[in-house]
């Protein structure tokens, strides 16, 4: 088994990707994860993918920006960006899709769009548990996860336990699931209130801290007995409004990047036993 990490543009839109690339490289994380509006310019996916070649990282694309209502449009948008990717390489797709208040089959289809592109490009295609999507809670996913057997997801728990008000203790069966199609790693720490703990290596934060490791540990468990397995974790530790703000003077109660950093390094330091 091998574990890569990857670092989210996510927060660092503001420095050019030369220098982010660099600074990625340094501290030791294998690629990044790009989350890409729909609006992009070929100009600006030609360089990010320039510097993603120069500095010998993979990326994961992912997508977060179709917001559309109307459903028709949505697919159509959604499919578009697929489209959009097409052409650049990628080791894996972080898709967050779809809408809460989507029905069933609407969301299904989207899921099924997602597929296609998998089968077309060898990328797979994996749906991020968001807020606001359709995995937007454990008990939802459950449902999708039961009906679709090929559906496959990032954990972000985060997202979870913020909307169950809880660390979900009373939804096993609907983590168990999760866990088995679980394909790449959010490592971000949520909390019944909030869906990011303000710095994970604060001690009042141990408690929901190992309440994410648990499920984490479950993930890499399973993957350890899969041939030449590839795990991917993100940590994703993200900016305002994600990080709180101290009141008037707008300045951030942590080190946005430090904080990946330092997930990064004690789940290295966890799993490197387990690791080639």
């Amino acid at each position: 088994m091998e574990i890569n990490f990857f670092c989210p543009r996510w927060g660092n839109e503001q420095i050019s990707w030369d220098l982010f690339c660099r600074k990625v490289k340094d501290e030791g994380y294998n690629g990044v994860e790009y989350g890409i509006p729909n609006d992009v310019t070929v100009k600006e996916l030609d360089e990010a993918w320039n510097n993603f070649e120069k500095y010998d990282l993979a990326v994961i694309p992912q997508h977060y920006g179709t917001y559309d209502s109307h459903f028709e449009k949505h697919f159509d948008n959604y499919a578009g960006w697929l489209d959009m990717v097409k052409p650049y390489k990628a080791l894996k797709i972080d898709s967050q899709t779809g809408k809460d208040y989507f029905t069933f089959e609407q969301n299904r289809k989207l899921v099924e769009r997602a597929d296609e592109h998998s089968h077309a490009c060898g990328v797979q295609v994996l749906h991020e548990t968001h807020r606001n999507k359709f995995t937007f809670a454990a008990h939802i996913t459950f449902d999708y996860l039961s009906q679709i057997p090929g559906l496959r997801i990032t954990l972000d728990a985060s997202h979870w336990v913020n909307v169950a008000e809880s660390f979900l203790e009373d939804q096993p069966d609907a983590m168990d699931l999760a866990i088995k199609r679980t394909e790449h790693i959010h490592a971000r720490v949520g909390y019944p209130e909030g869906p990011q703990v303000p710095d994970p290596a604060a001690p009042e934060w141990a408690e929901a801290l190992q309440h994410h490791l648990n499920w984490w540990d479950k993930v890499i468990e399973r993957k350890r007995s899969e041939t030449d397995a590839l795990v991917t974790i993100t940590p994703e530790f993200g900016p305002y409004p994600y990080m709180v703000h101290l009141p008037y003077s707008q300045t951030p109660i942590s080190n946005q990047w430090a904080n990946n950093v330092y997930m990064m390094n004690l789940l290295k330091k966890r799993y490197s036993k387990l690791c080639k």
